[in-house]
């Protein structure tokens, strides 16, 4: 590994230091995480200074890329979070050029430009200088990389060789495939390329004395016998089938067209798949029963294993057509889909049929369709683009069929039948990791199986990821990967290794939306996981209902949200994509007004199941199901305040508190009640809102009287009835003395207390001539009935209840109409069981002390 430039190399002396480069360099203008580093460089036991080790480490790197570049070197390795980003033009890094020269090599040779194959993947093998890294110790994503390229590099002296041999340079190429058939005993694909360059040149003889060898070698090491391409091979070899020849210039000895078989033509059978039962045997019966010019379009969100699913429908099917089954991905690399004539030439070839050079669209589609009519063929076409690309490629006739899939259904086309792929349920989920990562796995550890299986969305890629993490670090345990993957913002960044990268294919569909659904798409990820109706996604989008309809339609379609019945919802990774993109792309602005507008919707939903609960008139806009609300929702409205309080949005903090109390209280929902009132506290300080400080300090109070701490309680009560005195929040000051008086009633001194409930039912009027607050003046009744029946003074406890129960049928309110009249029996003379003595809290009788109870 050496850096080039200004006097000449520079390669990093320290073992270490080669390691932090090497991994910067294979993730190729990617972000490395300061902990993907810490691990690559001491695996499971890093130093208690890892990361200011990691930081010299890269300090260094940036003097040795400043001397090989002394303009722009250091701009090269940027610290971008979580890690670092290491900046190389493709042009300037090797294993970029050999990336480009391979695929190229690869697309010229699928088009049947063979030269040219040759030239390229010759090209992208001189650039090799050995295994990747070899100089560097491999921590595991080293160990990732170092396998893949090494694949690679097979695969591109594989495809130089096929090039070669379709050249008729098979008298070349004996030697060369002698000795990497020694080297690769076990390749089979090189020892299948020697046995036909012997053949070509006359040497049968030695053609089947190389595959008994080969043969001899995989009994013995593996106990199985060479794959079926092989022995059709030999089968054509002891019949002396002049169609394997090939002339000096590259063509055939005899113009013949070979059928090729059902192995060739399908990638292998996926070793793990697992599930889909109900939607295989929906494609099959959909195969079986096809009309002329139907195909089965299977459609889902990225990673959701569309591909797998057809391969595995096909295999299925594979007695419905006898002729034969043909796969082609349609999109090969990224960003550049196969044309329509592309495709149609590569099926041709398939099939044994060299089209004539410059033949148009017109001619191919009829030298296609005539492939197809009389037969019955299936066609799997993976990854399709557009319907302009499929149209041409689809069978018209009767016998052949084909399955589609795609992200975006091709609904324009007729004779479409589509099956919708979803993410697996739990047991599917379940079964695939076993099959990926052993089941053993999953025995030892069923609990953080399941945790981990949610933490991935129940995704089939990244299920495969984490099982083949677990399956690389076998020390790991199930729960170690667990706990890497609760942090959503490394979640993504975590469920990558070698090829396999979660994030890359959610990261393309969203990179392909349009913009407005790019946005809207962000925007939702302020949501918390789970289902959310129309009306909460409009506010989120600032959107009117039609216009946001439109967009969540255009999100479905692009498979980057999912709905059913109850509602719509981000599948889990990529809600998680969705507010990693927020915090990278969005105007902080524009996020600040989301969250307000999502506050505000929050609270005028809570007003609305306030009023359904309490008022006996209708509202004219009642909830479903208003009991359940709150429960439903608490996640969803406790985060929507922690979100505004972070985007510094104190004004939707207070209005969306203050909307909550009620159900707080009457739900006991101590936990939420404590954090979404500090935050408000917060906010109305920050704001100078003395009204709404004087509000949430009494509100704290009362859960901490609630909670029986009676010292805290005082303490908030007293620093509410300050600020309220100090601001002229008559109502507020008046529920501070209540609170006040409740406490000294509760000590048993009813002299303080009668003075508080005094000075609080003063402050209740208004000058005396009408309630300033009624709910305020309902309290200081009701604590007023309470002191007065502590009292033995049940006739003015009646009196001050029956108050009560006139200004709560003023209010229209049943919950505090309830109250009262439950207080009016508690009020006439008998023994006294129970006490409430606030709406839903009960004081019951226990020896020696009193208790509160929430109901």
């Amino acid at each position: 590994m050496e850096i080039e430039g200004g006097t000449g190399p520079h390669t990093p002396r320290a073992a270490k230091l080669r390691v932090v480069l090497g991994t910067l360099l294979v993730h190729g203008d990617r972000v490395v995480s300061v902990d993907s580093l810490v691990a690559e460089l001491w695996r499971d036991e890093p130093p208690r200074t890892a990361t200011a080790t990691v930081h010299v480490y890269v300090s260094q790197l940036r003097k040795l890329l400043h001397a090989a570049d002394p303009d722009r070197g250091r701009e090269l390795l940027r610290t971008q979070s979580p890690g670092y980003r290491l900046s190389v033009p493709p042009d300037r890094l090797d294993l970029s050029e050999f990336e480009r020269l391979h695929r190229r090599g690869r697309e010229a040779l699928a088009a049947g430009r063979h030269r040219a194959a040759a030239d390229l993947q010759r090209r992208a093998l001189a650039l090799r200088r050995g295994p990747l890294l070899s100089d560097t110790p491999h921590g595991p994503l080293l160990e990732g990389a170092a396998a893949r390229l090494a694949e690679a590099g097979v695969a591109a002296l594989d495809q130089r060789i096929r090039a070669d041999l379709e050249l008729g340079r098979h008298h070349e190429l004996i030697a060369e495939l002698r000795s990497l058939a020694a080297e690769h005993p076990l390749r089979e694909e090189l020892h299948g390329h020697l046995i036909l360059a012997l053949y070509r040149a006359g040497r049968q003889a030695e053609a089947l004395e190389a595959f008994a060898e080969l043969r001899r070698t995989l009994v013995a090491e593996l106990a199985i016998e060479p794959a079926p391409p092989l022995q059709r091979l030999h089968r054509r070899i002891l019949a002396g089938d002049p169609g394997l020849l090939r002339t000096a210039g590259g063509g055939r000895t005899v113009a013949v067209a070979v059928r090729a078989g059902h192995e060739r033509a399908m990638p292998p059978a996926d070793p793990v798949f697992a599930g889909r039962g109900t939607a295989l045997a929906q494609v099959e019966e959909l195969l079986r029963n096809a009309p002329a010019g139907s195909f089965v379009a299977v459609a889902g969100q990225p990673g959701v294993g569309k591909t797998a699913f057809a391969l595995e429908a096909a295999r299925r099917s594979d007695p419905s057509f006898p002729d034969g089954r043909l796969f082609l991905d349609l999109h090969p690399e990224r960003g550049r889909p196969l044309r329509a004539t592309e495709a149609m030439s590569t099926l041709l070839r398939r099939r044994g049929v060299r089209p004539a050079k410059g033949a148009g669209a017109g001619e191919l589609r009829a030298a296609w369709q005539a492939q197809l009519a009389g037969r019955q063929l299936l066609l799997v076409l993976d990854n399709a683009d557009s319907e302009a690309q499929l149209r041409p490629l689809l069978p018209t006739t009767g016998g052949s069929s084909a399955i589609v899939t795609a992200r975006r259904l091709p609904a324009g086309l007729g004779g479409i039948r589509p099956v919708l792929l979803d993410t697996l349920d739990p047991e599917e989920a379940r079964l695939l990791f076993a099959a990926a990562a052993g089941p053993e796995r999953e025995a030892a550890e069923p609990a953080a199986v399941r945790e981990l299986l949610e933490l991935c969305g129940r995704l089939p890629l990244a299920v495969r990821v984490a099982a083949a993490q677990l399956t690389a670090r076998p020390h790991w345990k199930v729960a170690c990967l667990v706990d890497r993957l609760r942090d959503e913002r490394y979640r993504l960044g975590e469920l990558r290794i070698g090829e396999l990268d979660v994030r890359e294919p959610l990261l393309r569909a969203y990179r392909d939306a349009r913009p407005e659904l790019r946005q809207a798409f962000r925007l939702l990820g302020l949501l918390p996981a789970g289902r959310f109706d129309r009306a909460t996604a409009a506010a989120v989008l600032g959107r009117s209902p039609a216009e946001t309809a439109r967009l969540l339609d255009g999100l479905l379609d692009d498979r980057l949200l999912a709905a059913d019945r109850t509602g719509h919802h981000l599948p889990e990774l990529l809600r998680v994509l969705a507010v990693e993109r927020l915090t990278e792309e969005e105007d902080p602005q524009d996020t600040g007004d989301a969250i307000e507008r999502l506050c505000a919707e929050h609270a005028r939903a809570a007003e609305r199941v306030t009023a359904v609960l309490t008022h006996a008139r209708p509202t004219g806009e009642e909830p479903h199901d208003p009991a359940g609300w709150f429960t439903r929702e608490r996640e969803a409205l406790v985060r929507a305040v922690r979100q505004a309080h972070r985007a510094g949005r104190p004004a939707a903090v207070l209005r969306l508190v203050a909307a909550l109390d009620g159900h707080l209280e009457t739900h006991a929902a101590w936990d939420a009640w404590a954090e979404t009132h500090a935050l408000a506290l917060d906010a109305a300080r920050r704001c100078g809102d003395r009204g709404a400080e004087a509000r949430t300090l009494r509100s704290l109070g009362d859960l901490a009287w609630q909670q029986r701490r009676p010292e805290e309680a005082g303490e908030y009560y007293g620093l509410a009835r300050r600020v309220a005195e100090e601001s002229g929040h008559r109502a507020e000051l008046s529920r501070a003395l209540v609170g006040l008086a409740e406490l000294r009633m509760d000590a048993g001194d009813g002299a303080d207390a009668d003075a508080l409930l005094a000075s609080a039912h003063a402050t209740a009027l208004a000058d005396g001539s009408g309630p300033a607050d009624p709910r305020a003046r309902f309290d200081v009744l009701r604590a007023l009935g309470l002191h007065a029946l502590a009292a033995g003074d049940h006739a003015r406890a009646h009196a001050r209840f029956t108050d009560c129960l006139d200004l709560a049928r003023t209010l229209h309110d049943r919950r505090l109409e309830s109250f009262a009249q439950r207080a009016l029996r508690t009020a006439r003379p008998g023994p006294d069981d129970h006490l409430e003595v606030r709406p839903g809290v009960w004081r019951l009788p226990a020896p020696g002390r009193r208790a509160e109870s929430a109901g």
